[in-house]
């Protein structure tokens, strides 16, 4: 990486001159305008590949990684910036670990081993494959106001952080508001007393003001001159309080019961009415059926809530690209990363204690949703069609499952219809996707099975499964079945030329653009869908 103005080997400006040997961008000291003593150092000849300064034959203990301008940086005191938590609203050894794992789930094992190396080797493993675009980090707005505010002062400013040197030097050559930056390397984890050490080394003690965020700043703000905080956890701000009274918080968004909601897509818990399907399809609207079908609901909610946090979390730099699921709040970092962990968990152990109070049949069910869910989150969404027909699966389980939470036989008419009215949806989801891209001169994701080219062929076979769902739903009302359960079964065949308009009319919206990403979420806010709803449900209790 070049910072601005800087050639491709940094030296130290001024009287005190240590040669260096520093393609990788090693440490390579700026004198700054501050008057505080400073600690001498042996002359470097070279370095070994782990990045350790070597004087003669004997090696000096490892060294974090940095790159400082080495023409003669502004006056005035360094504002040093942190950027996990800080200049980000995210947590980059979060990201590159989940979105590794979200390429390779087997990965874990490597990381695991890299891990018991110490967390500088983990960070070094884990930046080497990285898909890592820092153009579409959620950036802090206020963070950057104060970095503009001390560069307008001629001050100068430093990024420092926990994070590999591969990371921060992408981001500080990005935005390109730093004159350096100091980062963890394959040895040296740079983060607590160590970014601390480096710092003071660097500018002097008390030389410098700080920004950061979390408890590992809380040594490097007893070494700053100011100490300026944002997004810091209670427990840590009281610290830092006793630590520096005059600290300075800057301010920040926090998320609100509508951000959780929004990250646990409590939207989406309208899809766990098809539990209910069962209840209404065998007439068991008995008082302890319907309490057995609320608890299922409740369960199948948690679970995929869990599960969609889970994708967020490997999903976060494509998400960040995409139009819309941009706004999500992992993705944003309204919320952040750690919170997104620890709720996965918490929502998982809560919907198996919920399924256990059902049955434990239920509950092998919803672990075999879970199943199936989490591997289409990790790898068979990238698949071609196989991820149409996973979702397609997963709806239709909801509705076996809200079966045997009721003690019934599911009905394989019911099933099927559910199979083939939602592959149809999933593929309108697909089309609506691509022609977006399309529209906008974009190449097809390049982690899923679909190309702009195939816009033609998707729309067919939604429309191909979406008649599919009508033609079983047919062939139900003129079955056996229907007899015994309907004294006036004839009233269902309207319930067909409704199913037909809804359908023909979803694919007329995705065709003229005019359909969110997730057709289900459209019908629930749609009022002809609506109506068509009332009207189908209003014939079901007529032919009873």
């Amino acid at each position: 990486m070049r910072l601005r103005g800087a050639p491709p080997s940094t030296t130290r400006p001024a009287s005190r001159r240590r040669p260096t040997h520093d393609a990788e961008g090693l440490r390579s000291l700026a004198q700054t305008g501050s008057s505080s003593p400073r600690r001498e150092h042996r002359p470097v000849r070279s370095r070994d590949h782990a990045g350790r300064a070597l004087v003669g034959d004997a090696p000096v203990a490892p060294r974090a990684a940095s790159r400082l301008r080495s023409s003669p940086a502004p006056a005035g005191v360094p504002l040093v910036v942190d950027l996990d938590g800080t200049l980000v609203r995210s947590d980059l050894l979060i990201e590159t670990a989940f979105s590794e794992l979200g390429r390779r789930p087997r990965s874990l094992v490597d990381m695991a081993a890299a891990l018991s190396q110490g967390k500088a080797t983990l960070k070094h493993r884990l930046s080497e494959p990285v898909d890592f675009d820092p153009a579409v980090l959620p950036y802090d707005d206020a963070v950057i106001a104060r970095i503009e505010e001390a560069r307008a002062e001629g001050r100068p400013v430093y990024l420092a952080s926990a994070s590999h040197q591969r990371l921060v030097s992408a981001v500080a050559e990005h935005l390109g508001l730093f004159d350096g930056w100091f980062a963890s390397n394959e040895t040296v984890n740079l983060a607590g007393a160590a970014k601390a050490a480096e710092l003071v080394d660097a500018f002097g003690e008390g030389g410098f003001d700080y920004i950061g965020n979390d408890r590992a700043d809380l040594p490097v703000w007893a070494r700053a001159r100011n100490a300026i905080a944002i997004r810091t956890p209670a427990a840590v701000a009281r610290r830092l309080s006793a630590l520096a009274p005059t600290a300075e918080h800057l301010p920040h968004r926090r998320p609100t019961p509508r951000t959780w909601a929004k990250m646990l897509r409590v939207h989406q818990y309208a899809k766990n009415a098809l539990i209910f399907l069962p209840l209404l399809a065998s007439h068991s609207l008995t008082p302890g059926a319907l309490v057995q079908a609320l608890l299922a609901v409740v369960a199948f909610s948690l679970c995929a809530s869990g599960v969609y946090v889970l994708n967020d979390l490997v999903d976060l730099q494509d998400d960040r690209r995409h139009r819309t699921k941009c706004r999500r709040p992992l993705a944003c970092g309204d919320i952040p990363l750690v919170h997104g962990i620890l709720a996965v968990p918490l929502l998982l152990a809560g919907a198996a204690l919920v399924a256990a109070l059902v049955s434990w049949p239920f509950m092998g069910v919803l672990a075999g949703y879970l199943a199936i869910t989490t591997a289409y989150s990790f790898y068979l969404k990238r698949v071609l069609l196989v991820d149409v027909i996973t979702l397609a699966s997963l709806y239709s389980i909801r509705v076996v499952a809200g079966a045997v939470a009721i003690g019934v036989t599911p009905s394989g008419w019911l099933v099927g219809f559910c199979l083939s009215i939602f592959l149809s949806l999933a593929l309108i989801k697909r089309y609506v996707e691509l022609a977006a891209r399309l529209d906008a001169n974009q190449p097809a994701p390049a982690n899923r099975g679909y190309r702009t080219g195939d816009l033609g062929a998707v729309a067919a076979l939604a429309a191909a499964a979406g008649f599919q769902a009508v033609t079983v739903f047919a062939l139900y009302v003129s079955s056996d079945a229907v007899q015994g359960l309907y004294t006036r079964p004839d009233i269902l065949w309207l319930v067909c030329p409704i199913l037909t308009y809804w359908i023909a009319r979803a694919l007329m919206l995705a065709q003229r653009r005019e359909m969110d990403d997730d057709p289900v979420v459209f019908a629930l806010r749609d009022r002809q869908s609506l109506v068509a709803a009332v009207l189908i449900a209003a014939l079901a209790v007529a032919a009873i």
